[in-house]
């Protein structure tokens, strides 16, 4: 629990009342959800505020902003904000992924939580998919349902953060959607298989009723394989989670969108597959480029021991024929990012967080 000084704290009665870590790592399966419903509900500008306090003596938050795409089109409902997020597992911070120039002391969680919280909130999500959540049980799920999101978590199988001591379970992915929003109509844990065999990398699916148009549409989650040489591998996930959405939204007859983080540069063949997808697919962070058909140059940029790494990994896909892409969130720039890189003092994670606005098209019934 955060220290929040000598005044009474809304945040520090927020996380006293969720799970404890040894409880968590007794969990059995990391699938069944606790009970939050029993917990009294957050104002979002108490909790920011809290975070603030705890990050009082960090640098404060980057400015980005945003990044209007529309095209003169009026939209009859109010934009869908997606956000997108490897938020760096705690586990594998501390104790495997080697940033060789970020200070332990930056990865403390106590205040790195606090930080992934302030953007969360900053940029108010209407739906967050997030990667490598390993904080659920005691953090996300019970801070977010009170906030008025419905939370889904899926863990890795073997996920390489038991392999750290003192660990708070498996990381995974997870999806939560504003409740007063949308209805869950359908939703699907997806472990992915490559070469006919599961693997160790998941997906989640869920299928939402937007409440203000009636309109279905699916949205989904995903982590594939890292490291290089193991792209034939990704490109065999990547091909099972198309026919697996393939199913879900009847053929692209539901509206889709992907968010995820690939580990796959766009030259890889797994990015083509979803490019050139019969689901008609668009990668919505393109639509920042001057002639709308190139990624950003990075979503991820760190040193470890080996060099300094910058890549494009992380992607939002869409159904371009029934959803337009409204606005994005601009990206850091290196300067903001600094010489160290990340993650750091001024940001929790060595990727960074895409955040999309989108609408439907006015004709839902446009041939693909």
């Amino acid at each position: 629990v955060c220290s929040m000084g000598n005044s009474t704290s809304r945040l520090y009665s927020a996380l006293a009342k969720t799970l404890s870590s040894s409880a968590v790592s007794q969990h059995q399966d990391c699938l069944e959800q606790p009970d939050s419903a029993q917990l009294d509900p957050i104002d979002p500008k108490d909790l920011l505020e809290e975070c603030q306090i705890v990050l009082q003596k960090r640098p404060p938050r980057f400015q980005r902003d945003f990044v209007d795409l529309k095209k003169n089109t009026a939209s009859n409902h109010r934009p869908i904000r997606v956000m997108q997020w490897n938020i760096l597992a705690q586990a594998l911070g501390e104790g495997k992924d080697n940033f060789v120039r970020c200070p332990m002391e930056a990865l403390k969680w106590e205040e790195r939580k606090c930080l992934i919280l302030e953007e969360i909130l900053a940029y108010k999500p209407d739906i967050l998919c997030l990667q490598e959540v390993d904080h659920y049980f005691d953090t996300f799920e019970p801070l977010l349902s009170r906030l008025g999101y419905q939370c889904t978590f899926f863990p890795k199988p073997w996920s390489p953060c038991l392999d750290v001591e003192q660990n708070n379970g498996p990381d995974g992915c997870a999806l939560f959607f504003l409740k007063d929003r949308f209805e869950l109509i359908n939703s699907a844990n997806i472990r992915l298989t490559a070469m006919k065999l599961k693997t160790n990398q998941v997906a989640i699916a869920q299928t939402l009723k937007c409440n203000e148009t009636g309109r279905l549409f699916c949205v989904a989650v995903t982590h594939l394989k890292a490291r290089t040489g193991w792209e034939r591998f990704r490109s065999a996930q990547g091909d099972d989670l198309l026919q697996n959405l393939k199913s879900i939204t009847q053929g692209a007859k539901i509206p889709l969108i992907i968010c995820g983080d690939f580990n796959a540069e766009p030259t890889e063949e797994v990015y083509r597959e979803f490019s050139n997808s019969s689901l008609n697919l668009n990668s919505a962070y393109k639509l920042l480029s001057p002639d709308g058909q190139s990624e950003p140059p990075y979503t991820t940029w760190k040193i470890r021991p080996s060099g300094e790494c910058r890549h494009t990994l992380d992607y939002i896909w869409y159904s371009q024929h029934a959803l337009k892409v409204n606005s994005a969130l601009g990206l850091l720039t290196e300067e903001q990012i600094g010489p160290n890189r990340l993650p750091s003092f001024n940001y929790p994670s060595d990727h960074l967080s895409l955040v999309c606005d989108f609408s439907f098209n006015q004709d839902p019934d446009r041939l693909l």
